[in-house]
């Protein structure tokens, strides 16, 4: 990709502002090249960002991290989704098993340290998979919490070691409601766990069901003052020099 300084992707942030998503998509894909792609969780909205991209963007890679505390729902549902789509997703893992961790740090980290089992099984193999990549497509959107209500539709990251990419966020502005409707409409198939109280999925050991009309991520490490496993919360924002071609 060509070098886009911070300026320039803030005046292009600005323009996609209410823009529809296939659009900034497919911008995403022109202007980031081959060494873009979506990363994913398998949740409501990532389902919809999902669909959109096969519909518009088809060619562009999808990866997930498979902690090893995934839900047998959420394999489930990886594996309906690349037979309907006919594609393959990329599974990153951590560096070391759940048993191996286990041996080097005691069973159940995750209670103990929440922080610290989000960083190995969740945060650094996301570290490894963006350090290859220009662009990186998620699925945010600002009325999931009160931390993501800033968010923008493209932003500047840095990750761990200096490499420098773009931060593509095509369903920022879309609510709860918009999602699930499309969800509906457009038959695109969705973890069942959210039938049973689950609005927000992640790890079996730190997601709990909530009663309805919750806050979408309040089942997430319920008990706690954590909101975020930190993958969208570690990055250091790029330097105003410029993130891309060159950077890392």
């Amino acid at each position: 990709m060509k070098l886009i300084d911070v300026s320039t992707l803030n005046r292009l942030a600005d323009g996609f502002e209410g823009a529809p998503s296939e659009e900034i998509l497919v911008w995403a894909s022109e202007a980031l090249g081959p060494r873009v792609a979506m990363g994913t969780a398998f949740g409501t909205t990532g389902m919809v960002l999902l669909d959109l991209i096969q519909k518009t963007v088809a060619q562009m890679p999808i990866f997930s991290i498979d902690t090893g505390f995934l839900f047998g729902e959420t394999q489930d549902l990886k594996a309906r989704v690349e037979a309907r789509y006919g594609i393959e997703i990329e599974v990153i893992h951590p560096r070391l098993s759940v048993a191996e961790q286990d041996r080097a740090y005691g069973p159940a980290l995750y209670d103990r340290n929440p922080d610290r089992c989000c960083w190995m099984r969740k945060v650094e193999p996301l570290q490894r998979k963006l350090a290859k990549l220009d662009g990186w497509i998620t699925s945010l959107r600002r009325d999931q919490s009160a931390s993501r209500k800033e968010i923008r539709v493209l932003e500047p990251y840095r990750v761990m070691g200096g490499h420098a990419l773009v931060k593509v966020n095509p369903m920022a502005g879309w609510t709860r409601e918009q999602v699930e409707d499309y969800l509906l409409e457009n038959e695109v198939p969705y973890n069942p766990l959210h039938d049973r109280g689950y609005p927000s999925i992640g790890c079996w050991p730190c997601t709990r069901p909530v009663g309805a009309g919750a806050d979408e991520r309040a089942g997430r490490w319920a008990g706690t003052s954590k909101t975020e496993c930190g993958i969208h919360t570690v990055f250091v924002e790029a330097a105003d020099r410029g993130v891309g071609e060159g950077a890392g």
